[in-house]
């Protein structure tokens, strides 16, 4: 049976950057050979295939198409592009704000790295700090790569 919109999938995934590194996998193992912080921080129940129906948009549109047409226990390496995953990098989604205005609107002082929703439901980082400014960096942390998943069927129904 091939796999079709409106399918329900799970997958097994290792998820890299073109130059190999691994950023996220559903394999517990894989996560500690390459020491990725979630396999430091979790234990290997929470490591699982990832589950979505095909065509509803709940994954990057390049997994999503990359499965049509597949079986189970087929495998495949898929390289997606920008445009197919989270995006181009925006210089316009980096945002400054005045120390006190961050402050107010976050309820913390700022620091680097310190994870912020704004009430757009967009989500973003501090990641420059100086006297008179925050930045806030609100292109998802994939923004403008190329990734390359190693992806298996595991289920179709």
């Amino acid at each position: 049976m091939s796999i079709e919109a409106g399918d329900r999938v799970l997958l097994d995934y290792v998820g890299r950057f073109e130059d190999g590194s691994v950023f996220a996998t559903s394999s517990y193992e894989v996560a500690q050979e390459h020491e990725l912080e979630e396999a430091q921080d979790k234990e290997e129940a929470d490591f699982t295939p990832l589950a979505f129906t095909v065509g509803a948009d709940e994954v990057i549109e390049g997994i999503d198409e990359a499965v049509r047409g597949m079986d189970v226990d087929e495998k495949q390496t898929v390289t997606v592009p920008p445009e197919k995953a989270y995006g181009e990098y925006r210089d316009d989604r980096l945002q400054e704000y005045d120390p006190e205005t961050f402050e107010g609107m976050v309820g913390t002082a700022p620091e680097i790295g310190l994870h912020v929703e704004a009430k757009n439901d967009l989500h973003g980082d501090v990641v420059a700090i100086t006297d008179d400014s925050v930045q806030v960096d609100f292109n998802h942390e994939l923004a403008g790569k190329t990734l390359v998943f190693d992806i298996r069927v595991l289920a179709a129904e």
